[in-house]
């Protein structure tokens, strides 16, 4: 199976009426939409429920998925200590998703656990969950400082974890909105938080999740939210899914938002399948090529691609990722083939079987796999480094017979002198041997 539904919740430890103390009367509508959501769980009946929370222990460069058996938490550091919540975890789901982690590199993982309790993040939707449905296991995970996009790629192996298992599942991506919409708030007043919030409560409205990840780091920052990256990790989730999405409600009563929302992935349309006729043809080559030669059938004739892939001559690279991590990825600098068709084809294979740095790609993974091809220009020698763009331009570092590549545009490649470096490192020159630059420009067929 997979996530039967998202739901993105607040967490204010205040709509607990045992904390509150009749304060909670003022959040009315938020109060409201966790007993709806509370009922559509009953409903859905979840073995599982994954919760990601900003309240977890969190590390600045690793996902902390909570261990062990099970959990204990209670609400006395808010006064209401009588409101406690043991829960049973998940420990296959945790086991599957800790291995599928360290086996595509992503950091993740039962590690450095500082505090075994239970945090508000999580006891605050249960409170309103448990009220109509208790037979579930738990899956507590925390958020970290990695990259939007990083946090995406997470919400991807969730999915993929939970669509190998036979559980029903279901994800609460807790957090809320910006604390700062108020002068006599948490954080005072800033613009950007009611601001944020806009935006937030109107990208998930129209389930436009991609969006997510073009917020600006010191934006967030300034809008003081705390639930981003939970959200961007209920985005992966949904790649490549249709969703439909009803958004209950926003308030800020308090100067912090809290906004909520349901999310039921439509389990008969896939958007991949219905764009696949459409795509590049070039990485339509190189996708049905990868698919055969893992499958272990003939590889794809050449007679219905396009003329001018037949008829030109030119380097390509074939890239492969999975759940946004690279897989593979295996090129050639200059042609050595009779058309660029051909060159795709030979490389694709390669990108499966032959890069050092990976094991060879087994059937299993072919659903989950993104290709890219990167067809190249003509190299030209550079006389500096200044020549030399890393959005716009590829390099080569040479030094004797040794020569390195780098690709242009590259997510975590900052500047040119990180560019220049990794080519020379993936070329074996070093640094104070004496190398020549040359520069290229590339077609990128996604």
């Amino acid at each position: 199976m997979s996530f039967a539904a998202a739901f993105m919740v607040p967490h204010p430890p205040l709509a607990i009426h045992e904390v509150g103390k009749g304060d909670e009367e003022a959040i009315a509508k938020t109060l409201e939409s966790f007993d709806t959501i509370a009922r559509i769980i009953a409903e859905i009946e979840p073995d599982t429920i994954v919760v990601t929370s900003p309240h977890a222990v969190m590390y600045s460069d690793y996902f902390h998925i909570s261990p062990g058996e099970k959990a204990y938490g209670d609400m006395g550091r808010f006064g209401a200590p009588e409101i406690a919540f043991e829960a049973d975890y998940d420990t296959e789901f945790v086991d599957k998703l800790c291995h599928e982690a360290d086996k595509l590199g992503i950091p993740a993982g039962t590690l450095g656990e500082r505090d075994k309790a239970l945090d508000h993040g999580v006891l605050v939707p249960a409170y309103f969950i448990n009220r109509y449905y208790c037979n579930y296991d738990l899956v507590r995970i925390g958020l970290s400082g990695l990259s939007l996009k990083t946090h995406y790629n997470f919400g991807r192996l969730l999915r993929k974890v939970a669509d190998e298992t036979d559980k029903k599942i279901v994800l609460i991506a807790s957090g809320d909105l910006s604390h700062c919409q108020k002068e006599d708030g948490p954080y005072g007043f800033s613009p950007e938080g009611p601001e944020y919030d806009e935006k937030l409560m109107d990208i998930m409205g129209r389930g436009a999740f991609t969006e997510l990840l073009d917020f600006d780091e010191s934006f967030l920052e300034k809008a003081q939210e705390c639930g981003h990256r939970s959200f961007c990790i209920m985005a992966g989730t949904f790649h490549n899914t249709k969703v439909d999405v009803q958004m209950l409600s926003h308030e800020a009563t308090f100067g912090v938002g809290y906004g909520l929302g349901i999310f039921i992935p439509r389990q008969d349309v896939n958007i991949e399948a219905m764009e696949d006729d459409h795509k590049d043809p070039y990485v339509k080559l190189a996708r049905q090529t990868i698919e055969n030669f893992v499958r272990g059938q003939e590889l794809p004739d050449l007679f219905e691609v396009p003329g001018e892939m037949l008829n030109t001559k030119a380097g390509a690279f074939v890239s492969v990722h999975e759940l946004g991590m690279l897989r593979g990825c295996i090129g050639t600098i200059s042609a050595t083939c009779e058309s660029v068709a051909e060159e795709i084809r030979q490389n694709a294979v390669s990108a499966v079987s032959r890069d050092p740095r990976f094991s060879p790609v087994v059937e299993r993974e072919l659903d989950k796999l993104e290709i890219s091809v990167d067809v190249l220009g003509e190299a030209e020698p550079i006389e500096s480094k200044d020549m030399l763009d890393i959005k716009k331009y590829g390099v080569i570092v040479e030094s004797g017979v040794k020569r390195g590549l780098l690709l242009p545009d590259l997510e975590g490649v900052d500047s040119i002198e990180q560019q220049i470096d990794i080519a020379r490192q993936k070329a074996g020159i070093r640094f104070d041997e004496d190398y020549k630059l040359y520069r290229f420009e590339v077609i990128r067929h996604v």
